[in-house]
Formats: C-alpha cells, sequence, structure tokens
C-alpha cells in the first residue's frame, strides 16, 4: 500500500521535460511537479511533438502518475491594472495548452493579488479570469488547482474563505480544486502542529471550500512561525511546524490518499530520504 501512495517533489526540467520523470524516479517519486516552461518569464518556449513523445515514453517507463505543473510566479489573475491582467490571462492559457499537451493531471496556480484594490474586486477578477479559460480546459482531463497561500503582501487565497469564494463561482463550469501548500496555511495562521490542529484546520478547510475540493499537498515545514504571514519553506522537521504533523498527514484517512509534492529547500540532498521517511510514516 506505502508503495502505490503518491509522493514526490518539484523535479527540473533542464535538458527537455522527461528528463524530470527520470530524475523523479531515481529518486523514488510515484508522482512529481514540473515548470513546463521558465517560471520567471512571460513567453514559455513551445513544447515540441518530440518532447511530447519522450515524455510519453518516461510516463511508461517509470510509472509515475498524477503530474502537476506549476504556473509563472509572474501571473496575476486578479491584477487591477488591464496591461498585466490580459498579459497574465495569455501567459496562463499558454500554460494551459502545454499542460495539455503533455496531458497532465493538475495545473496548480498562486490565484492573485489584489495591489491595492479590495479582496473582493480583485476575487471577482480571478474567477472572470478563470472562466475565460472554460473553453480551452473542456478539451482534456486537466483539473485547475487553486494554491492555499500565506498571505504575504496583498495576495490572495491565504484564507479558506477566499478559496470557496473562488471554487462555488467557477466549479460548474471548469474544473477546480484546491493545493493546500503546509507552509503557507501554517504561516497564515492554520495550525497543523497536532492530529487535534490537523482535525480543527479541516474541519474549517470543509466548512468553506469542501474536504472533496481538496486534490494535492504541497509538503513543505515553515521557517515561521504560526501565523506569520512569510512564506519560507524549511526542510521537514527542521522547521516551526515540526515532524509531527507530517506523520499525522501520512496516516489521517482524509489526507493520506492525495497526492504530495516535496518542495522543501536542499532537494538534490534530502528529497529521496523525505519520501522514503513520508512513506514509512505511512506503513505504521
Amino acid at each position: 500500500m506505502a508503495q502505490s501512495l503518491l509522493i514526490g517533489a518539484h523535479m527540473s526540467i533542464a535538458g527537455g521535460v522527461h528528463k524530470a520523470l527520470i530524475s523523479g524516479h531515481e529518486i523514488g517519486a510515484s508522482t512529481i511537479q514540473i515548470f513546463t516552461a521558465n517560471q520567471k518569464q512571460w513567453k514559455g518556449k513551445p513544447i515540441s511533438e518530440k518532447e511530447v513523445a519522450l515524455w510519453k515514453e518516461q510516463l511508461e517507463i517509470t510509472g509515475i502518475r498524477e503530474v502537476m505543473s506549476h504556473d509563472s510566479y509572474l501571473i496575476n489573475l486578479g491584477s487591477n491594472k488591464p496591461e498585466l491582467l490580459a498579459k497574465s490571462c495569455t501567459a496562463f492559457e499558454d500554460e494551459i495548452k502545454r499542460c495539455l499537451q503533455l496531458d497532465l493531471a493538475y495545473l496548480n496556480f498562486h490565484p492573485g493579488a489584489a495591489t491595492g484594490d479590495s479582496e473582493e474586486n480583485c476575487l471577482n477578477r480571478i474567477v472572470d479570469s478563470l472562466l475565460s479559460m472554460e473553453p480551452l480546459v473542456s478539451k482534456g482531463s486537466l483539473r485547475l488547482l487553486i494554491e492555499a497561500t500565506a498571505g504575504q503582501g496583498s495576495t490572495m487565497g491565504y484564507s479558506f474563505e477566499h478559496l470557496g469564494y473562488l471554487v462555488e463561482r467557477v466549479q460548474n463550469r471548469i474544473p477546480i480544486g484546491v493545493c493546500i501548500d503546509t507552509c503557507h496555511i501554517f504561516a497564515a495562521g492554520y495550525d497543523i502542529r497536532t492530529e487535534d490542529a490537523w482535525n480543527q484546520t479541516l474541519k474549517e478547510f470543509d466548512k468553506h471550500v469542501g474536504i472533496k475540493n481538496l486534490c494535492a499537498l504541497h509538503v513543505n515545514d515553515s521557517k515561521n512561525p504560526l501565523g506569520s504571514r512569510k512564506d519560507r519553506h524549511a526542510s521537514l522537521g527542521k522547521g516551526e511546524i515540526g515532524m509531527e504533523s507530517f506523520k499525522v498527514m501520512m496516516t489521517h484517512p482524509k489526507l493520506k490518499n492525495i497526492p504530495k509534492y516535496l518542495e522543501t529547500p536542499d532537494g538534490d540532498l534530502y528529497w529521496k530520504e523525505e519520501i522514503a521517511k513520508l512513506r514509512a510514516f505511512a506503513s505504521k
């Protein structure tokens, strides 16, 4: 059972997207997250038919499943600046097209930032931006996942109310879900350090978003304390959350079978060990 659990990490696509699958397999990953293009550039390099063929070949060889893309950090689907909003929607559309090329399961995205406008106006622009993607996302099995944020600056998505607002308004028209980042929600003020804390946080999530909409987890410890509103990842057990949280996560009936993606620092040094440790927690 432990071996079939979907646990992996964010892998580099240097040398071609298929290389991420090979690297993931080498560290014991059964799922991975990737950037389909340079995350710090507006225009991504198109994926060639040859690359798609190599990707599909390595999917067969490695057995890696439920691959997730993370969109560009530049994109702001809730921007109050018309030029930036248009640019963001174009880049997001291009990202969806690359995900469809690779037949990915999920596209994880940061919802957006208000940058001086009201939260409600920003949330409504995010809704409109997402609904504009309806013709495209209806073509495959790709699900868009809103990432819960730490709440730095004016970013949306740091409260379960924000996430629920977005899900409720688009769920009947596009495939939507949520990715909880353990570091982010902890920094946003949701305690997950113990089983009781996890249960309370999941109760809150179910109330505002619906547990059925929780589709993935970013697994990270936090360098900063509860409610700090700072997004600073730490290796598992080496931050303010602590290892007990991840033990609970791997045995909790509502969390155990959800795909999990490590984004912890110094991945080359620790991901193989962290993946093995998470599997061991699940088997106990």
